[in-house]
C-alpha cells in the first residue's frame, strides 16, 4: 500500500478506457452529503473522456440516481444496496437488471434477541422499504412503511438495515459479531449501523456481474472507497484506492491511499487519470 496524490504515472492506470467504480458516501460526497465542485468537475471530465464510471454504493437505487445525474452520467450502470441490485440508466429510464434476494428471517430473529430496541428495516424485492418503527434514512431513497416485526420476517429482502441508538459503534459491532450470523453477508458501519445482504453479495459481486456484461478486463478496473463495505470491492479491482479517512482495515485492502474526502481525495485520483 502506498500513499498517493496522483496516479496518472502508474502504468496500470494509463488505459484508453477504464471501468471506474466509486463509492458515494465518504468518497464522492462527505458525510454531510456535500459534493465539492472539484470532485464534480473531475468526475464529469472522466465521464466525458469515455471511461465507464459506475456508482457502487450501499445506498438504494432511489438515493443513488441523483448522484449519477450530478456526475453527468445519463447512460450507464449503477450497483446499489451493497451489490444487491444492478441497474441500467438510459436517458432517464431505469431498468433493474438483477436483484439478489434472500430470506432474512433467521438473521432478523437472532438480531432481535440480542438487540430488541434497535430499529429494523428491509428493502424487499419490489424496491419498497419496510421498517418495524419510524426509521428513515437518506440512503433508502424512499419513505419507509411501518409494519409489525413479524411482517418483516415474511418478506424476501435485498437489503436489511439495523440501527441502534442505545449502543456505541464498538458495542454494536461486538454484539453483531458475537451472533455468528450465517447464510448472509454483513458489514458494520461507522456508527451502530448494520447492513445485511444475501450470502456472498457485496459491491464486488455486483461489479463482477457488470464487468462480465461490459467485457472489461479486470486489470482495467479502478475502485475508490472508504468503508468496511468497500473492502471486497477494493480487493477485487485491478487497482483499489482507499480514502484517507478510511479505517486501517480498509486501507490495508487497497493498493494505495489518497487524501480524505474533505481534502478532495477522489478528485486527486480522477485528475491523475485525466493527466495520464
Amino acid at each position: 500500500m502506498t500513499v498517493m496524490t496522483k496516479i496518472g504515472n502508474d502504468d496500470r492506470l494509463n488505459k484508453q478506457k477504464m471501468m471506474i467504480c466509486l463509492d458515494v458516501d465518504g468518497t464522492i460526497v462527505n458525510h454531510q452529503g456535500h459534493m465539492s465542485q472539484r470532485v464534480r468537475n473531475a468526475a464529469r471530465a472522466v465521464v466525458e473522456q469515455g471511461h465507464e464510471v459506475v456508482i457502487s454504493t450501499g445506498r438504494s437505487l432511489g438515493a443513488a440516481l441523483p448522484v449519477m445525474e450530478d456526475l453527468g452520467i445519463d447512460h450507464g450502470y449503477v450497483v446499489v444496496s451493497n451489490g444487491g441490485v444492478l441497474a441500467k440508466v438510459s436517458d432517464g429510464d431505469v431498468e433493474v437488471i438483477h436483484r439478489e434476494v434472500f430470506d432474512p428471517s433467521i438473521a432478523l430473529k437472532a438480531l432481535w434477541k440480542q438487540l430488541p430496541k434497535a430499529k429494523y428495516a428491509l428493502e424487499n424485492e419490489r424496491g419498497e422499504f419496510l421498517s418495524n418503527q419510524t426509521f428513515g434514512d437518506a440512503s433508502f431513497g424512499v419513505e419507509t412503511r411501518v409494519v409489525d416485526f413479524e411482517e418483516l420476517l415474511g418478506n424476501k429482502a435485498v437489503r436489511v438495515v439495523v440501527f441502534s441508538t442505545d449502543n456505541t459503534a464498538e458495542e454494536f459491532g461486538h454484539a453483531v459479531q458475537g451472533l455468528g450470523l450465517s447464510g448472509v453477508t454483513y458489514s458494520v458501519g461507522w456508527t451502530a449501523w448494520l447492513d445485511i445482504a444475501a450470502d456472498g453479495t457485496t459491491k464486488a459481486s455486483g461489479l463482477e456481474r457488470l464487468r462480465a456484461i461490459l467485457k472489461f478486463d479486470l486489470a482495467d478496473s479502478l475502485a475508490v472507497g472508504d468503508g468496511r463495505n468497500d473492502i471486497e470491492m477494493l480487493q477485487w479491482a485491478g487497482y483499489g484506492v482507499a480514502m484517507g479517512q478510511a479505517p486501517d482495515e480498509v486501507k490495508d485492502a487497497a493498493d494505495a491511499v489518497t487524501e480524505g474526502v474533505d481534502d478532495d481525495g477522489l478528485a486527486i485520483i480522477l485528475e491523475g487519470l485525466l493527466q495520464g
